[in-house]
């Protein structure tokens, strides 16, 4: 038996799938019509429900890019903060020894 191949729908296709479950199609019915799951209509209708804009071509959904931009974010967000961290704990390093060079050239 062969891999099965995912299939990719269009944000156009994905929206005539919605629209007709508007139109007083039942669920089962547009998916036996287009042969989907009903995982899947439901899937949509719900990304669709969060925000009209969320699918772009190629069957990506706008939430799973804006997930993996906000993972790298925040990984990014994380390396600045422990960066910063290492940098102020330097700085205090280097006043703190800036200090006591000054207090040995008093004596």
């Amino acid at each position: 038996m062969g891999k099965m191949e995912r299939r990719r729908f269009s944000r156009e296709f994905k929206l005539q799938v919605l629209r007709e479950l508007e139109s007083c199609k039942s669920v089962a019915e547009v998916c036996r019509e287009h042969d989907l799951t009903r995982f899947l209509v439901a899937r949509w209708k719900r990304e669709h429900g969060k925000d009209p804009d969320a699918f772009q071509g190629k069957g990506k959904c706008k939430a799973r890019v804006d997930e993996n931009r906000t993972r790298e974010l925040e990984r990014l967000v994380g390396q600045l903060y422990a960066e910063n961290d290492f940098l102020k704990r330097a700085l205090a390093n280097m006043k703190k020894r800036a200090e006591e060079d000054r207090g040995r050239d008093r004596i």
